[in-house]
């Protein structure tokens, strides 16, 4: 069995579309309504919905979803990038949990992301 996909509900689907397109390499497939639903697949595959809910969106700690890079270097890069874009990432890239990785929040704060390898 595999997992195949995943439903995040935001505030906002365009920005979190954008979030996803611009610096997570997701190819947009489908949208309905004007900020009611957009799909998207990652280079695998993998499906992400992106839904509208109501404000503020709120998911529970420590829920969070997970980007892995085969290297320290690109994970340095996708901070060096989120930087440069405005997203600000809270801290720099170090061993967390046994992994080299960062977390920060995405979508005024209603979402924590992760990006990180294996040490």
């Amino acid at each position: 069995m595999k997992l195949n996909h995943l439903n995040l509900v935001v505030a906002d689907v365009a920005a979190a579309r954008q979030l996803f397109e611009t610096h997570f390499g997701f190819r947009h497939q489908l949208t309905r309504g004007a900020n009611a639903l957009a799909i998207l697949e990652g280079s695998d595959g993998f499906v992400l919905v992106l839904a509208h809910g109501a404000p503020p969106v709120q998911y529970p700690k420590p829920f969070h979803i997970g980007f892995f890079c085969p290297t320290r270097e690109e994970v340095q890069a996708k901070h060096a990038e989120l930087h440069a874009a405005g997203l600000s990432p809270e801290m720099e890239p170090r061993m967390v949990h046994g992994s080299f990785g960062f977390y920060f929040t995405a979508l005024d704060g209603g979402l924590l992301i992760e990006v990180a390898c294996q040490s």
